[in-house]
């Protein structure tokens, strides 16, 4: 290599790194520093070595590179996630098989009972809305991955433990895979229901309470108001890591229609239930899928019920534990509501729970309630 190439090289170099710390450098227009960051403390330094590593461009041109060989050469994605045909995203919670997964189905049946009987000896009627899986609904949809022989018949099998336990649970599956013809009940990319089957199930549920367990309350008129259509980019496209270099190659975004429910002025919408000592008619408590404004299952159930709903569901914390939670809230306790309904998406029952925020002698006691023969929630034969 002559004098003069071998120069160029170097400069080539370093200018290079130039225009990589020059680049770097952008990233400090989005740090936000906050009071308790100081030099002093470290906290300042920390939060700036934590942005900079963030946002380091060469870190995310290899993370976007890779993830863009992974999804279009290997068709794979980040794990969480399971790549279908026609740009359908799928958990990969409703596919992989889970260690000791019988087991853990045991024990999280159990605390269901548990949680049976501690709302009946409050004058509670539980009413269960197991959610069938994405997968269970779409499998016209995968790809070369099937879901493991544990999740094949796990609806089937949670709908039918209900029964024998005595919990009114009525079937979804069917009325979602017949609204599955005229909309879609699920969203693309993301693991949650559209507002579509939201209603659907709310309507469902909404019915079979009327009919077996009539609320004592005055009736509420609610209705519905539906935004136009906005595209809307899934929860499931995170474990695809291709922006901002390979945007194009994600799929297309979902088209959400927002929808919101509104009691009827005048009708007697008691939505500061929470806040006074107005008698609570229902009660639920469940997932993202009822605490995410975002499918309206609140509103439908509202509007399908004609009664207040007072929602207690909780993002990120699958269903167990937000019912935990409220048996042993204030709320619970002083003002127990008539009917308490339990989204319960089905993925959820081989899946461990941590039990450590609660009392173990608490726990143990819900999961060794007595299993007797009485039909602690409504007769499955009316």
């Amino acid at each position: 290599m002559t004098r003069s190439l071998r120069i160029l090289y170097i400069a080539l170099f370093f200018g290079i790194l130039v225009l990589m710390g020059l680049w770097s450098l952008v990233s400090f227009g989005s740090f936000s520093r906050t009071e308790q960051m100081t030099l002093l403390n470290g906290k300042l330094t920390k939060a700036l070595e934590t942005h900079y590593d963030d946002e380091f461009p060469i870190k995310r041109l290899g993370t976007n590179l890779w993830a863009a060989v992974d999804y279009k050469v290997f068709n794979e994605g980040r794990p969480g996630v399971i790549l279908g045909k026609d740009q359908w995203l799928f958990t990969d919670e409703e596919f992989k098989p889970v260690a000791n997964g019988e087991q853990i189905e045991k024990e999280n049946f159990e605390l269901i009972r548990g949680v049976r009987d501690r709302l009946q000896q409050s004058g509670v009627k539980l009413v269960m809305a197991i959610i069938p899986a994405k997968a269970r609904l779409y499998p016209e949809h995968f790809g070369e991955k099937q879901p493991a022989t544990m999740h094949r018949d796990l609806y089937e099998q949670f709908h039918a433990q209900a029964q024998q336990a005595g919990i009114f649970a009525p079937d979804l599956m069917g009325p979602l895979q017949q609204a599955k013809q005229t909309g879609q009940v699920f969203l693309r990319t993301d693991t949650h229901w559209t507002p579509l089957g939201a209603e659907v199930v709310a309507q469902n549920i909404g019915a079979a309470i009327s009919s077996h367990l009539p609320i004592n309350a005055a009736p509420v008129t609610y209705v519905t108001d539906a935004e136009e259509p906005k595209p809307y980019k899934g929860d499931l496209t995170s474990f695809l890591p291709l922006d901002p270099l390979f945007t194009n190659l994600l799929p297309q975004p979902d088209n959400l229609q927002q929808k919101t429910t509104h009691a009827v002025e005048g009708a007697g919408d008691s939505g500061d239930a929470l806040f006074g000592d107005t008698v609570v008619p229902v009660g639920l408590v469940g997932t993202s899928y009822s605490a995410n404004a975002h499918w309206n299952f609140l509103g439908a159930l509202k509007e399908s019920l004609r009664s207040d709903v007072v929602n207690y569901a909780e993002e990120g914390h699958g269903p167990i534990l937000p019912m935990l939670k409220y048996l042993q809230s204030d709320d619970f306790k002083n003002n127990p509501p008539q009917v308490v309904v339990w989204e319960f998406p089905e993925r959820y029952l081989p899946m461990k729970n941590d039990l450590s925020g609660f009392d173990s002698a608490w726990i143990s006691q819900l999961k060794k309630t007595a299993d007797n023969a009485q039909n602690l929630a409504i007769g499955q034969n009316d």
